[in-house]
């Protein structure tokens, strides 16, 4: 059975030890990327990691798919009485700067942590701790500036959590695990939308010859309830990764005496130095944005280009984004592995690329649900072979492992900016073209995304 909510939307240097087993590797200096000799030689243990780790980035990725894909635009929809785009570009965009530079921020002050408890585990448990109790404030934003300046916060503190848990590849994984983790690490992205289709959206039952919805809880979770669950499954995930995979001891590590002009210096990460960075950064930022600028759209795109019914809006887009999501985790799992075995990813990175394009002129000449089908199972698989090799790609050209949080940090402002500028930008496209002018631009923004991997050098 269908079900709805009021308004337009119905109801987004240590020596590893023996006994530990063979996931005990030592990560030394020839495990890590060119130009990182200052890497401590540290073990690292990655058996918990295998399920930490993805666990971790589920519930992050909970959080920008939840919310920003489904809760924002039904909020949004409740205060102003309709599917209003410039409100929905409006509240995802205060507090845009702060969301951006909060991964560089805690990703520098993670790397000159000191603690019993290690450097990323201490922030990764208070941002989620202070992001929890931010999305159950956001719950009660009752006019689209207080959406938009509550969502701002959360942005920034989550990017904060995530700053401090990407550095765990480059802390802890050897470099012979980059492409099975960067898999790992890329679940997030597609699970994270499929436990959010599933809980707020639900998904129509005779997709799969059964009767009425499957998941959506009779719309409860599309409101208040949706954001108190993933405060808690934040929450949860942060003390599981801290507990089963803990950090190292991070006291005796060398400390630097802090400077403020020092610290603001240490952001900027020259291109001239290290172009392979700014390649890759670049790289990031098209493939994201192009991914996000009709993600963030998928429920109007739905409900004013592609004509679902109101009352079957939010399954149908639940069924989609499984249906994507799906596709992402299997190419992911699939290609990461193989990636290791043959040493290359910029194969990977180029055919994702070129296969995201050509996903995205389905939908332009096929305006129906079941172009919006196919588009969601080709952009899925294409999407799961870029995130397989993403992060081993990243992780190969960090200038320094001893800055690896704030250097991730600033490499994630590739990721994060897509998430909060995506919405603006189709906004802008919308007014200009309309709706069928979104598939397009995105086709060629992450077609030069994939494009920018071709003059990295240190990566084959």
């Amino acid at each position: 059975m269908t079900h709805s909510l009021p308004g337009n939307i119905p109801p987004s240097t240590a020596v590893a030890d023996p006994a530990a087993g063979t996931d005990e590797a030592p990560v030394g200096i020839g495990d890590a990327p060119a130009g990182t000799e200052d890497a401590p030689a540290v073990p690292s243990r990655l058996g918990p990691l295998h399920l930490t780790l993805p666990m971790a980035n589920v519930a992050l990725y909970l959080v920008w798919m939840g919310v920003g894909g489904f809760l924002l635009p039904i909020q949004v929809a409740h205060i102003t009485g309709t599917n209003d785009t410039t409100a929905l570009s409006t509240a995802s965009t205060i507090g845009a700067v702060l969301a951006t530079v909060g991964n560089p921020i805690f990703g520098q002050l993670s790397d000159r942590t000191r603690s019993r408890f290690g450097r990323r585990a201490p922030w990764i448990l208070f941002c989620a701790l202070l992001g929890a109790l931010a999305l159950v404030m956001q719950a009660h934003a009752a006019s689209i500036a207080m959406l938009g300046m509550s969502w701002g916060v959360v942005q920034f503190i989550m990017n904060g959590y995530q700053a401090a848990l990407t550095a765990a590849m480059p802390d802890r994984v050897p470099a012979r695990k980059y492409g099975t983790f960067s898999a790992l690490v890329g679940l997030g992205v597609p699970l994270g939308t499929i436990v959010a289709a599933l809980v707020i959206g639900g998904v129509p039952g005779g997709k799969f010859g059964l009767d009425g919805v499957i998941g959506g809880f009779g719309g409860r979770f599309a409101g208040e309830n949706g954001y108190y669950l993933i405060a808690a499954i934040v929450v949860v995930a942060a003390l599981v990764f801290v507990t089963v995979s803990p950090d190292r001891d991070a006291r005796a590590l060398p400390r630097e005496r802090f400077s403020a002009k020092a610290f603001l210096a240490n952001f900027w990460v020259s291109p001239k130095d290290h172009p392979d960075f700014g390649w890759a950064f670049l790289s990031r930022l098209g493939v994201m944005l192009g991914y996000m600028i009709v993600l963030t759209y998928n429920m109007y795109l739905l409900a004013e280009h592609i004509k679902i019914p109101a009352v079957d809006l939010l399954p149908t887009q639940g069924f989609l984004m499984i249906v994507n999501a799906v596709c992402t985790v299997i190419a992911a799992l699939l290609v990461g592995p193989i990636a290791d075995r043959v040493g290359r990813v910029k194969p990977f990175v180029l055919t994702s690329g070129i296969a995201a394009a050509l996903a995205l002129a389905v939908p332009m000449v096929w305006p129906t649900e079941g172009g919006m089908l196919a588009y969601n199972i080709f952009g899925g698989l294409a999407f799961g072979v870029y995130m397989a090799v993403d992060m081993a790609l990243i992780t190969k050209v960090l200038p320094r492992t001893a800055d690896a949080g704030k250097d991730m940090g600033v490499i994630n402002i590739a990721n994060a900016g897509p998430q909060i500028l995506a919405p603006s930008i189709a906004g802008w496209i919308v007014a200009a073209g309309g709706y069928a002018a979104i598939f397009p631009v995105a086709a060629a923004v992450s077609l030069i995304g994939a494009l920018g991997v071709l003059p990295v050098r240190k990566v084959r």
